[in-house]
């Protein structure tokens, strides 16, 4: 079975009537996600499952993927 140390639960939220959750303030804190911040959502049909990143997050690997494409030429 796979190392489950960096897995986290931090409860359950509803989705209000705009279609908007709140996450709660431990996972706010822990992953550093302030007032502004922008999110990306991806999900998976198969099993139903939605996944949240910050955005540069996204950015910063995307950067570091153009980066190895010019170093390649």
């Amino acid at each position: 079975m796979g190392n489950y140390s960096d897995h986290h639960f931090f409860g359950s939220v509803k989705v209000g009537e705009r279609g908007q959750i709140v996450i709660p303030k431990e996972a706010r804190d822990k992953f550093g996600i302030k007032p502004g911040d922008s999110l990306m959502v991806f999900g998976k049909d198969k099993n139903q499952k939605l996944i949240i990143f910050k955005g540069d997050l996204m950015r910063d690997y995307a950067l570091k993927i153009l980066e190895n494409l010019d170093s390649q030429d």
